[in-house]
């Protein structure tokens, strides 16, 4: 958890509460309902992912390159320098999935607590700026296309590599950029599609309405 950035309090126990009204009571849930979607589903989020996965990306295009070289070695100093990319590339690729991970462990946190102040009461009208298209859109396409091209990369590079033209090294790398193009995607779809469940759930008449 950031202290920059500290998530709202979760929903008080009912034998506690203290709203004196229905309406102070929407309006407090209006508040923290609005910082927590611009967590889960702002753009700035997005950056985060984005920055984190191409970080991860450019430690592993290290990790790669060393591949290649290993394969095209012809003397110490050359396996010295590979091994020096495998370090670079470590150094890269270890804070920024540690980051991301921390990230999935903090967007888990806000997203239960989008659905117990979700589920504190209902407000249709009062409700329709949480459902953010644009945002909820933006994630939406660009994770698409980052999946789809991830996937063309992973399906395409091996079913054309020619042996001879092609070395494993290679090929592993632009899979392993693939891979992580294909994952970061589905993160973004993942989230994108949450967000809209949450909205249907929260704001229609079929959702869960549960008052204090």
């Amino acid at each position: 958890m950031s202290r920059r950035n500290p998530l709202p309090p979760p929903v008080p126990p009912e034998e506690i509460r203290t709203w004196p009204d229905r309406g102070t009571l929407l309006r407090d849930r209006a508040v923290i309902l609005g910082e927590l979607v611009t967590m889960y589903i702002g753009p700035g989020r997005l950056g985060k992912l984005w920055m984190w996965a191409g970080t991860f990306a450019f430690g592993w295009s290290w990790v790669g390159a060393a591949l290649v070289m290993f394969e095209e070695a012809v003397d110490a100093v050359s396996v010295l320098i590979a091994i020096l990319c495998i370090a670079v590339g470590a150094c890269l690729m270890i804070p920024a999935g540690v980051f991301i991970a921390l990230g999935a462990t903090r967007d888990g946190q806000v997203r239960r607590l989008l659905d117990d102040w979700g589920g504190l009461d209902r407000d249709p009208v009062g409700d329709l700026p949480l459902r953010r298209p644009a945002p909820s859109l933006a994630w939406a396409l660009l994770s698409y296309v980052l999946c789809a091209g991830g996937l063309f990369v992973c399906v395409v590079v091996p079913a054309t590599a020619r042996a001879g033209h092609e070395t494993y090294g290679l090929v592993a790398w632009l899979m392993g950029l693939g891979i992580i193009a294909w994952a970061t995607g589905l993160l973004g779809l993942r989230r994108a599609y949450a967000h809209r469940r949450w909205v249907l759930r929260t704001q229609t008449p079929a959702g869960r309405a549960v008052r204090g």
